[in-house]
Formats: structure tokens, C-alpha cells, sequence
């Protein structure tokens, strides 16, 4: 892994048009190696499932529980 407080010195590009850059596909894919290790991303943790007997504070109206319950996917 490259010394992140290393310095490398880049060849001067030169303006084509205002706005834009001189640079060549191999000097883009160098510079972005380069910076590729002050972006690392934390791996994302997955939530695993949660015991019923977790669940507090859930309040749901009657009229919501009967149109649940008739409905087939959720065990007619």
C-alpha cells in the first residue's frame, strides 16, 4: 500500500479548451489507483432477523388485524 503522505510529482497538463484536460486513459487509471485508498469503503453490515419476543410498542387497530387476517397470503 502507497505512503498516504507521500508526494508524487504529476507532469503539468496543458488546457485543450477552457474547462478541459489533456489526459491520456493511462495517466486517468494511474491517478485514480493513486486515490483509491483515501475512499476505502467499511463493509455494510447486515441486519439479521428479530426474535417476535423483541418486538415492543407495535400497536395495530383492530379493523387493521381483521383486514390482514383475510387476506390468503397471510394464512387464510
Amino acid at each position: 500500500m502507497p505512503n498516504p503522505t507521500s508526494y508524487t510529482a504529476l507532469p503539468e497538463r496543458r488546457s485543450v479548451e477552457p474547462g478541459q484536460i489533456e489526459i491520456s486513459l493511462a495517466e486517468l487509471r494511474g491517478d485514480s489507483a493513486r486515490m483509491a485508498p483515501h475512499w476505502v469503503v467499511p463493509p455494510i453490515a447486515t441486519a439479521g432477523p428479530v426474535s417476535p419476543s423483541l418486538i415492543h410498542g407495535v400497536v395495530v387497530s383492530p379493523a387493521s388485524a381483521r383486514l390482514v387476517g383475510s387476506m390468503s397470503v397471510y394464512g387464510d
